[in-house]
């Protein structure tokens, strides 16, 4: 990962006073697949250093949210065990929903974060202070972010963006020393 160096230090700024980072799920928390049984049920694959970024971040103080167009079982459960408590499922009109985290928060627009990677991403990524995608993101969701992660959606991107942001909000090496013994 980059060290703080190498980012623009307008980034940085933009990064600083986040407190709330937002997630989509399909293509970013996951690889976007979705794979049936013989009795037609979903299951998704997780990547387990996206689960151990987001318990740093709420060890840290930044809060994480979810916001999904789609509503399986398999991510509410997921979602509930990284104890994540804003989690909104089956939802493609995701400014809404974001105003109101933001008010139960008492967050503003550019103390917010989103990671996403799909058209339905757009409206909410305009909606933020610091807009993110993954590697693998639309070209048009590539265009509106002012950070991209290196990784791909469900490879460890979401991990990625939490680290950037802890460095940005100078809690990257308390993090370290904190886990490191």
């Amino acid at each position: 990962m980059p060290s703080e160096s190498t980012y623009d230090p307008a980034l940085l700024a933009l990064g600083r006073d986040v407190k709330l980072l937002i997630l989509d799920v399909d293509g970013v928390l996951t690889d976007g697949g979705l794979t049936y049984d013989h009795e037609g049920n979903v299951s998704k694959r997780f990547h387990v250093q996206d689960g151990l970024g987001i318990k740093i971040a709420q060890s840290l103080g930044l809060g994480i949210a979810v916001i999904t167009g789609l509503k399986h079982g398999a991510v509410e459960k997921r979602v509930r065990e990284l104890g994540i408590e804003e989690y909104h499922a089956g939802h493609v009109d995701k400014v809404p929903l974001m105003e109101g985290i933001r008010g139960r928060l008492g967050c503003e627009r550019a103390q917010i974060a989103y990671l996403g990677d799909d058209w339905v991403d757009a409206g909410v990524m305009q909606a933020v202070g610091l807009p993110m995608a993954v590697a693998n993101a639309q070209p048009e969701i590539l265009r509106l972010a002012k950070w991209v992660s290196r990784l791909q959606g469900g490879q460890g991107a979401v991990r990625e963006a939490i680290m950037f942001l802890l460095r940005c909000r100078g809690q990257f090496d308390a993090a370290w020393e904190k886990w490191s013994g």
